[in-house]
């Protein structure tokens, strides 16, 4: 997977992705993350990406000289599976969407600021807006950084345990149940039995009683939405 991230400030993000998964996948030659300096491409001498808002206003609008010409110069290299573009509009990110965004082979990902991009921007380049929660942010750094990771983690090969990745949180629409390590006993507090027993029927009985139990105390409109599928 190659990740095309257009932003104002390249060096806010490449700190996320020089640690831990995201790092390894990397590492892995698994995925390229390519970081792409709007500023480069604007058409004034100052480097400007942004201008007050036709119809008054507070705020600023980021311009659509610059993102036009980055995306068009990557168009031209190689075909997009998504255009993406942060916005608190867009459709709310969630597990199945970051399954399916990591099947894509190349996408480009644009981190919005200020009161947003020209909205030309989003009718002729963007082909799928995504948001990551009702509040609003300094900028879309934060929210491509969060898409990624639960994107690039996904993809085959990234995590040593396949498995790990099915049996997160979403993936079955539940919540995931308590989990526990060594030692058996702290303080007196003590791991379940059935989770020592070595009987992996029980165990993954007791987990997914669990999970149904967790999901319908803290998240019970996942059930809700189980049950319509």
């Amino acid at each position: 997977m190659r990740l095309d991230i257009l932003t104002l400030f390249p060096n806010m993000m490449t700190m996320f992705f020089e640690e831990s998964i995201l790092k390894r996948a990397q590492k892995k030659g698994l995925v390229e993350v390519v970081f792409h300096d709007l500023h480069d491409y604007s058409l004034t001498r100052y480097g400007s990406v942004d201008d007050y808002p036709y119809g008054g206003g507070a705020g600023m609008v980021m311009a659509v000289e610059p993102i036009a010409n980055c995306i068009e110069e990557l168009q031209g290299e190689r075909d997009y599976d998504d255009i993406i573009y942060t916005a608190p509009d867009g459709e709310l990110l969630s597990q199945p969407l970051a399954n399916q965004l990591s099947l894509a082979e190349n996408l480009m990902v644009l981190c919005g600021h200020y009161k947003g991009v020209d909205e030309r921007i989003r009718e002729h380049f963007i082909t799928r807006e995504i948001s990551i929660g009702d509040y609003v942010l300094t900028g879309g750094e934060l929210a491509v950084a969060v898409i990624c990771d639960a994107v690039v983690r996904l993809v085959p090969g990234v995590l040593g345990d396949e498995q790990s990745a099915l049996a997160d949180s979403f993936q079955d629409g539940l919540v995931a149940p308590p989990e526990y390590t060594r030692p058996p006993e702290f303080r007196g507090w003590k791991v379940p039995e059935v989770l020592l027993s070595g009987n992996h029927a029980k165990i993954e009985q007791w987990r997914m009683e669990e999970a149904l139990k967790r999901t319908q105390e803290r998240r019970p409109e996942l059930l809700k939405k189980r049950e319509e599928l």
